[in-house]
């Protein structure tokens, strides 16, 4: 238990020195979008090409992680559900939303939990690259889509022709115009730093390539730069403006947090003993389940600038609240 402390410890220790700095004027306002830049379209492409290209791709078909990837695929869509009935918000913020109920922090506070409280960091890292290589290009696809706040409808008649073939070529304008807006949302997604790193280093891993020192080492001592950046970014962005204010989208965070700490672990457990999983793997299940949002989801939002007070207190509240669940997960099961 002590190293998940120190786990917490550390993360909540970069985020109070973004604060720090924030707080006697290093940084000022939106200068911490620097930060974000930088960890979103350099360091994190290469740390996330760096863990790929030496990961086995086969790990990820173990029981724990897909029940733990179903588990988080159900939140998500929980989250969507409430989202059209409670609070309406547009394409992004909810993905975002539904990012945060189901994006766990399987590295910084992951990896210390497999370690010291399942004793055994095999278990989180497959869930590292199901996230790397399914989630995170699905949530910045999505985001790719509304990146730009132009119409794709057609242009309307401008001399208000009611005859009757006018709504047919209007509805055909639209429809030529929706497809070429999906044509380039679907261009920029593909041309997203993060997915661009993450598909290489996937080739690079099954294919065996060697990549020489000369190159990796330089993408690896950026990569080690990507969390650090986005964590005193994280901590900036708490200076000016208290967690959980009044009118900040309180039900979303709320919601997003319930669903990431209470619905997902219990959905995990459900499945690993419905599917029949040994007493062991569905404790490990269980905890995986329990983690709180990753810090990737707010730089994200951060880096397009949807929704950015929402996942922000939502990264906030779970990684505060999932240090008891957690202990309370491992004295129930473990």
């Amino acid at each position: 238990m002590f190293g998940v402390l120190q786990g917490f410890a550390l993360i909540l220790g970069i985020i109070g020195a973004g604060y720090l700095t924030a707080r006697f004027g290093v940084v000022q306002g939106d200068q911490r979008r620097v930060l974000n830049n930088v960890a979103f379209f350099v360091a994190t492409p290469a740390l996330l090409f760096t863990v790929l290209r030496q990961s086995d791709p086969s790990i990820m078909l173990s029981p724990v992680i897909l029940i733990t990837s179903l588990a988080a695929i159900i939140v998500a869509a929980v989250y969507v559900v409430a989202s059209r009935l409670w609070f309406k918000r547009d394409l992004a913020t909810t993905t975002l939303g539904a990012a945060c109920s189901g994006y766990v922090n399987a590295n910084n506070l992951g990896l210390p939990v497999a370690v010291y409280i399942l004793g055994d960091a095999a278990y989180v890292a497959p869930l590292i690259l199901v996230q790397l290589i399914f989630f995170a290009p699905t949530i910045l696809s999505m985001l790719e889509a509304t990146r730009t706040g132009r119409r794709v409808d057609g242009p309307t008649d401008a001399q208000g022709d009611d005859r009757g073939d006018a709504g047919a070529a209007r509805e055909q304008r639209r429809g030529r115009g929706a497809f070429r807006g999906a044509l380039a949302a679907l261009g920029r997604a593909a041309s997203n730093p993060i997915i661009i790193a993450s598909v290489l280093g996937l080739i690079v891993a099954l294919v065996g390539l060697p990549i020489p020192e000369i190159v990796s080492a330089p993408l690896e001592m950026l990569g080690d730069a990507a969390i650090p950046m986005v964590l005193l970014s994280f901590g900036i962005s708490l200076r000016g403006q208290r967690a959980l204010q009044p009118g900040t989208g309180r039900a979303a965070v709320f919601t997003a947090s319930a669903l990431k700490l209470l619905l997902m672990p219990i959905v995990a457990w459900s499945l690993a003993t419905a599917f029949g999983l040994g007493a062991h793997e569905v404790f490990v299940a269980t905890i995986i389940a329990a983690l709180p949002t990753a810090q990737n989801v707010y730089n994200y939002a951060a880096t397009y600038r949807r929704a950015e007070t929402t996942v922000r207190d939502a990264v906030f509240l779970t990684t505060f609240a999932s240090l008891p669940i957690i202990a309370a997960v491992a004295w129930l099961l473990g």
